[in-house]
């Protein structure tokens, strides 16, 4: 096997035009490093409905010129010469290089590459896609991922209601077939890499999302951090253009920086990551303090005082903010199976039509049928995609357009003197209180992922934390219409309503479990919380356990 890898990494050596990621072959080779050559030669990444992502590196399982130019070469044979691709790409390492790659590759096939005029947040991408109409787009982002991940996700284009959202099957195994006929890449030829767009596309998409129906309040005090990605321009021009104060903006992080050198992790989810950004709201006393993830499809929200918010709790909010300004029978509202039972609720309250979605936004922007109009969709991993009367204008998730919508949210409450926090406690009076968390356990590689929740179908418990599984939804089998996943929903009865939705990660050998637990309607939202947060608890040291098996 030995013998193979560096037969592989040879051959790589002669194709790679990149110095940098042949250097690192030739000291692997020269040093005999058999389990890194291994690393890098036993796999190679694969093409699916999230496009590539993985570690920044030489051979096929690594993001590198040669991984990227073959997956270009792959879409231009998929779409065929004569089509328009819009590129877009953050500032991470080796982005601005890919999407270069990218037009020069589509522009040597025939296709017509329009690439955006600097790093970007991935929602001006999917909103020019749209916007030009044109065929196809691809967004070079590892989004939240650690510094030394890249990736490459593809869009649709055209007219129709999903131009401009991510691809769904069965374009992704389409699209894999065409990069794997491609040879070397050294032999493809390459054009001039098309045209660079100018400001104006961002002047577009600046427009369509602040005329977004936001209401009449902007009086908020705000602290922003783009977590060293590319939403701060972005974002302050929005803010600005809709009226509102700027935001005070965490300077250590505001500007593009691929290394993150201020937070371990470059996710606003994980600990630690917003450190800075709430030292300084609280520090300011600002009214409310927000963060987008480094490509600002995401959005963070935390009220000093009190803290993050989960990505159900800014959903709900959202949903009735925008359910108020908006008008019409045909408005329809999506979430996942993983999210929390909450928005069904609020669609009901409204009279409005409500769905729920296999977990990923290339399915909440297709929720509905052709009557339907989408206002708005989450997930509960903070991403939002808000539209209006006059239809939505990312059909993907958008930080940006959902930090105008908290901002208008949070100043209208403030003119009642109140918070988000107490906006809230009034939909628990309102729908009952909905409490959600995440547990996660990794396994040993994805064939550990595959045997857990083979055992967990085989075997579902008795009862989670004393509370009785009641029934088991297979999403393996498909229901209610959605494709077949592989999911599990565990409903449990007894004191409290609660469920566990279980599923592997996409992206990395993890299992994951979405929690919830319902109470009904409180007279006391604090003492129920609490109450309800200490019951969260004790299911998911259950479940840990459960996983762990």
């Amino acid at each position: 096997m030995g013998d193979d890898h560096r037969e592989q990494a040879l051959a790589w050596l002669a194709d790679d035009p990149d110095p940098r990621t042949r250097a690192e072959l030739r000291a692997l080779l020269d040093a005999g490093d058999e389990a890194g050559l291994a690393d890098r030669f036993s796999g190679r990444l694969e093409f699916g409905t999230a496009g590539l992502r993985g570690a920044l590196g030489a051979g096929p399982n690594r993001m590198n010129r040669v991984t990227v130019m073959r997956a270009a070469a792959g879409l231009a044979a998929w779409l065929g010469p004569g089509r328009t691709v819009v590129i877009g790409y953050d500032a991470r390492h080796g982005s601005a290089r890919f999407a270069r790659d990218t037009a020069e590759v589509l522009t040597g096939a025939g296709c017509v590459a329009l690439t955006l005029p600097r790093p970007l947040p991935t929602p001006v991408l999917a909103h020019t896609v749209r916007a030009l109409a044109a065929d196809a787009g691809v967004m070079v982002t590892a989004s939240h991922n650690p510094p030394g991940d890249n990736g490459y996700k593809v869009y649709v284009g055209g007219a129709g209601p999903h131009a401009g959202s991510q691809i769904v099957p069965p374009a992704d195994s389409e699209i894999s077939a065409r990069i794997d006929e491609v040879g070397a890449v050294r032999a493809l030829p390459r054009g001039d890499g098309g045209r660079v767009l100018g400001e104006e596309a961002v002047e577009r998409y600046l427009d369509a999302v602040t005329a977004l129906p936001l209401g009449p309040d902007r009086g908020i005090d705000l602290t922003y951090t783009a977590l060293h990605g590319v939403g701060t321009a972005t974002l302050l021009a929005a803010f600005e253009r809709a009226g509102f104060p700027a935001p005070r903006v965490v300077r250590e992080q505001a500007e593009p920086d691929p290394d993150f050198p201020t937070v371990a992790f470059p996710n606003p989810e994980e600990p630690g990551a917003m450190d800075l950004a709430l030292a300084a709201g609280e520090r300011d006393g600002s009214d409310l303090v927000v963060a987008n993830d480094p490509d600002a499809d995401r959005l963070a929200v935390a009220v000093p005082g009190h803290g993050l918010l989960t990505g159900d709790e800014i959903g709900g909010l959202l949903a009735e903010h925008v359910l108020t300004h908006t008008r019409g029978p045909d408005r329809i509202v999506a979430t996942t199976i993983v999210s929390a039972g909450l928005l069904r609720k609020i669609a009901a309250a409204h009279r409005v039509r409500y769905a729920e979605t296999l977990t990923g936004f290339k399915w909440l922007v297709r929720a509905g049928d052709a009557t339907a109009r989408p206002v708005f969709a989450y997930e509960e991993a903070l991403g939002y995609c808000l539209g209006g009367d006059g239809g939505r204008p990312v059909a993907d998730k958008d930080g940006i357009s959902a930090a105008l919508a908290v901002a208008a949210l949070a100043a209208g409450a403030k003119r009642r003197g109140r918070t988000l926090v107490d906006l809230l406690d009034d939909q628990a009076r309102r729908y009952g209180l909905h409490l959600t968390r995440q547990v996660s356990l990794r396994a040993a590689g994805m064939e550990g992922m595959g045997e857990r929740m083979r055992r967990l179908r085989a075997e579902p418990p008795d009862d989670i934390d004393g509370l009785p599984v009641e029934s088991v939804e297979d999403f393996a089998r498909g229901r209610g219409g959605l494709p077949a996943t592989d999911a599990l929903r565990y409903r449990l009865g007894g004191e409290v309503a609660a469920r566990v939705t279980l599923r592997p990660s996409g992206t990395e050998p993890k299992l994951k479990a979405y929690l919830e637990v319902a109470l009904p309607a409180p007279d006391d939202v604090a003492r129920a919380r609490a109450e309800g947060r200490d019951r969260l608890a004790g299911i998911g040291e259950a479940v840990s356990r459960l996983l762990d098996g």
